[in-house]
């Protein structure tokens, strides 16, 4: 397979958001109609893309049809680019997803090395390898680097496959600040893009040079995770400081439960469905539950007020 042209190899970038995938009560299946409704409301936040049914999109409670399913409905209804993780724990099940976005006419497809068993470099590399062979470069295809929940995809494995032409960027949700500087120094001289995935050290990324973040945080907050975007590329310093800080305020919150438990919390809150979670809390955490959104509904004013601010 011919490499992708350097022109498709740096597309996406901004802010795109990790959105939630809500799903329906007391079953497995997605609620086609409140996604439809989310992806209408992020659209109109300002967001430079989304990206479904990623770890935030909780993929891996979903069967393929669900899955599929919805992306070809969320991207005729979609006002914004769509990217869609095609992850999965096989590579012929990778492979069926990325041939259906595409075909869906998504801006491109993330995809980790397949979850829940651990493998090593090599196998990584030719699972991704293998992919690509498979999908003859229908869709833009992003690595996906997220060691918490599957194998890491080391940088140099990642600079070996990104320097192959045959991949357009990643999404590293690794939470490491080194792991940019040493791919941008093991790709020298070829394009990527770099989405950054973990809003903490988000800032320092998007100075280094990253073109942008996939956002869990921006499925609840869009406006805030723009106007921080916005602000740390134009240099303004003591406002990117404030819209950080804030940032940092809901983040803490949010390590109180599991992910993406505050995210749909705060969704519900602002009037949107989020849907059932795919295990109960608590009684403990459904107190703290309870204290986070009567929290967010103070605090949400303000920061709204605070992101929609010009110079």
């Amino acid at each position: 397979m011919p490499p992708v042209p350097a022109s498709k190899r740096t597309g996406v970038q901004g802010v795109f958001v990790a959105a939630i995938t809500p799903r329906r009560q007391q079953e497995y299946s997605i609620d086609l109609g409140a996604t439809l409704e989310l992806i209408d409301f992020l659209g109109e936040s300002g967001v430079d893309g989304i990206a479904l049914l990623g770890s935030t999109g909780e993929f891996v409670h979903f069967d393929l049809d669900d899955r599929r399913h919805m992306v070809n409905f969320a991207a005729k209804r979609s006002r914004v680019p769509l990217l869609v993780n095609v992850s999965h724990s096989t590579l012929d099940g990778a492979i069926e997803l990325a041939r259906e976005a595409a075909g869906a006419g998504v801006a491109g497809v993330l995809l980790m090395p397949p979850h829940y068993f651990r493998h090593s470099q090599e196998e990584i590399r030719s699972f991704y390898l293998a992919y690509a062979d498979a999908i003859e470069g229908v869709t833009p295809t992003y690595l996906y680097n997220i060691p918490a929940f599957t194998s890491e995809i080391a940088s140099s494995t990642a600079a070996a496959l990104l320097t192959s032409g045959r991949f357009c960027g990643i999404k590293d949700s690794s939470g490491s600040l080194e792991y940019f500087s040493e791919l941008r120094a093991q790709c020298a001289g070829t394009p990527f893009t770099f989405l950054a995935g973990q809003e903490r050290i988000y800032v320092q990324q998007r100075r280094a040079g990253a073109h942008g973040a996939v956002s869990g945080v921006a499925s609840a907050l869009p406006e805030l995770m723009v106007a921080l975007d916005r602000a740390v590329v134009a240099g303004e310093q003591e406002r990117s400081q404030q819209l950080e800080a804030r940032l940092m305020e809901f983040l803490v919150w949010s390590d109180l439960f599991t992910w993406p438990t505050a995210a749909k919390e705060a969704l519900k809150q602002r009037k949107l469905k989020s849907g059932a979670l795919a295990m109960p809390l608590s009684a403990e955490g459904d107190r703290k539950l309870q204290e986070f959104a009567e929290w967010f509904r103070g605090w949400l004013p303000a920061v709204l007020r605070e992101s929609r601010r010009t110079k």
